[in-house]
């Protein structure tokens, strides 16, 4: 599947879709969501988290690239 160029990403559809990704691999992320003090780049302001979940995270991410 190709990727779209960047500028033509909406921001909000982003963040849906990456919440719903985070979803479907047990991850929350609390603070995620369009930063609005971006508009001219669109920038996806992910949060903090505890470490526990930035594990999970990166174990994902892993799973991902080794698929």
């Amino acid at each position: 599947m190709a990727s779209p160029p960047d500028q033509d990403v909406d921001p909000f559809a982003a963040v849906e879709t990456l919440r719903a990704a985070l979803d479907q691999a047990g991850i929350v992320l609390p603070s995620l969501a369009v930063d609005p003090g971006s508009p001219a780049v669109a920038l996806i302001d992910l949060g903090r988290v505890r470490a526990p979940v930035a594990v999970r995270l990166a174990a994902a991410l892993q799973r991902g690239a080794a698929a």
